[in-house]
């Protein structure tokens, strides 16, 4: 009997992709992945990352695909725009997120809620953006996140990444392969909801996950970096403000 969950078939484009793109990422950078027992189990799941780069969901694709686990990604669209790994996402069957219009936004959620009830591993970055920390920690978050696992009552794995700033820095599009460079995740028990999951799905309680969320993926990368992370996590919606004003 196999060690992993039976899934979804993973769709001849996501499958030839992988066989494109697998080699290369296997070749060009050393992996230290930790916690991926947390991904098999039978049935849909949520696994929430920190957002570093564009490069992130290559890393994110080869971790959850290592633990028997195909993915779909609940992104930004402007991610989808980005040269080959925006191509990369759309030919793969992927979800983005429409900006500036709630029922585009809510179509994307119910996309996601429909994945995860089809028993698939739906990936998201719960800030929504690169982080804007100068020491690139975690923002906090959108409560996209914690609307799909209320909603599904599907487990949220938390996991941090650390390394593919290494390869692409935040919005460059220029990869640096070379030296070789050690792509980091580390995945944690899920997140504890039960005791909201009992109640009604309102502001108060979908800040309170999410916030729950960030601190796991928070504490696993201070462990990875071996540093404490700032006693408050950088406002996302106030860094962004000063985005368009500067």
């Amino acid at each position: 009997m196999s060690k992993y969950p039976a899934q979804s078939d993973r769709g001849t484009w996501y499958r030839i992709v992988e066989g494109i793109l697998r080699p290369p990422l296997l070749a060009l950078s050393a992996r230290d992945w930790r916690g991926g027992e947390q991904l098999r189990i039978p049935g849909g799941v949520v696994l929430a990352m920190n957002h570093l780069s564009w490069y992130d969901p290559l890393v994110a694709a080869l971790f959850a695909n290592d633990n028997g686990r195909p993915v779909r990604f609940l992104a930004k669209a402007e991610v989808f725009k980005a040269p080959v790994i925006g191509s990369i996402l759309k030919s793969a069957g992927q979800i983005p997120v429409q900006r500036g219009s709630s029922d585009a936004a809510a179509g994307s959620l119910r996309d996601a809620i429909a994945a995860v009830n089809n028993g698939e591993c739906v990936v998201i970055y719960p800030e929504g953006t690169l982080t804007r920390d100068p020491n690139l920690w975690p923002m906090t978050a959108k409560t996209g996140v914690a609307r799909i696992a209320l909603t599904t009552g599907a487990p949220v794995i938390p996991a941090a990444q650390w390394g593919p700033q290494e390869v692409l820095m935040p919005y460059s599009k220029v990869p640096k392969f070379f030296p070789r460079k050690t792509m980091h995740v580390w995945a944690g028990e899920p997140v504890d909801l039960d005791d909201l999951r009992t109640l009604p799905i309102t502001v108060a309680t979908l800040r309170e996950a999410t916030e729950r969320i960030m601190r796991e993926i928070t504490k696993i990368l201070a462990e990875q970096r071996q540093e404490l992370p700032p006693a408050q996590p950088l406002d996302r919606r106030e860094a962004l403000k000063k985005k368009e004003d500067s």
